[in-house]
């Protein structure tokens, strides 16, 4: 008896250990269900929120060349808010006209784009010169110095200056001198696509604008305190002419949605309007996601 007795408690034993164990494959297989159904959900909404900034980009071409002057969007930078089903879109529209050109800017309005944020006239002048160094086709610094291969060498560069024009802004970044605090804060105002010796005051930020001589916060405030749909006439430039311009068909766009439970996405394009394949609206020459 005693035997039997101990023989069906270490049954029971067995019974109750296999129980757990089953318990804890069905409690391991719910998590694992639930975080995978957590994590399809969020690339789901991660989807959602992507496609709706991608939306934003292609409403903004819309609407940048609507026929009804009212209804326009001017590509100057200023915020244009949207709703999109169940996102709140952000997009900013910028001309590339507006843009200090890379490879068309001369030293001058360099150095003074340079210098306005914050570099010291010395450093901007040489930092310039070396911008030009780096597209000019020959193996001369420039007068005031500048960077050419012998200076790349001398700084431990494994290369030297391109001596052919910027393929993109980001080229910028290898140039002598540059820095990545720097580079931030130039980039957003810089382009390779304008072909502009000077950017057009109608489009430019406020930074541009104090390196063409003006007065940049007021103008750009002037602008933007102008609505199309007011009926009232543009502002105008100190010297008469309009601080509201044609639109050159190639423009920056940063598109940012928002859902409702506050999954947000973040485009930011180049695109020239107009494709190669029939019924394009427009054709990327860049394209970033995520901040």
């Amino acid at each position: 008896m005693k035997t039997i007795s101990r023989q069906r408690g270490v049954a029971l034993l067995l019974v109750m250990w296999l129980v757990a164990l089953l318990a804890a494959l069905v409690g391991a297989f719910a998590l694992i269900a639930r975080t995978e159904h957590l994590q399809g959900r969020v690339l789901v909404r991660g989807l959602v929120a992507e496609n709706a900034a991608r939306a934003g980009i292609e409403y903004a071409m819309t609407r940048v060349a609507a026929p009804d002057p009212r209804q326009r969007w001017l590509p100057d930078g200023r915020p244009h808010r949207w709703h999109y089903d169940d996102a709140d879109v952000v997009v900013e529209i910028v001309d590339e006209n507006g843009k200090i050109d890379l490879n068309q800017a001369d030293l001058t309005l360099l150095t003074e784009f340079i210098r306005h944020l914050g570099v010291e006239q010395q450093q901007a002048t040489q930092l310039a010169a070396a911008i030009i160094d780096w597209r000019d086709p020959d193996s001369l610094s420039q007068p005031i110095g500048g960077g050419e291969d012998d200076d790349y060498a001398a700084a431990g560069l494994p290369y030297g200056a391109k001596d052919a024009e910027f393929e993109s802004v980001a080229e910028l970044e290898q140039v002598l001198g540059m820095t990545t605090k720097l580079y931030a804060k130039m980039a957003p105002h810089l382009t390779v696509f304008s072909g502009r010796g000077r950017p057009d005051p109608a489009f430019a930020s406020a930074e541009v604008l104090d390196a063409m001589g003006m007065d940049g916060p007021a103008l750009v405030a002037q602008r933007e305190g102008w609505n199309p749909a007011s009926g009232l006439p543009a502002p105008t430039l100190p010297d008469g002419g309009s601080l509201v311009g044609g639109s050159s068909g190639t423009y920056s766009i940063e598109s940012r949605a928002v859902l409702a439970d506050r999954r947000q996405a973040v485009l930011r394009a180049v695109v020239r309007a107009g494709g190669a394949m029939p019924g394009a609206a427009y054709t990327p020459l860049r394209w970033q996601a995520g901040d």
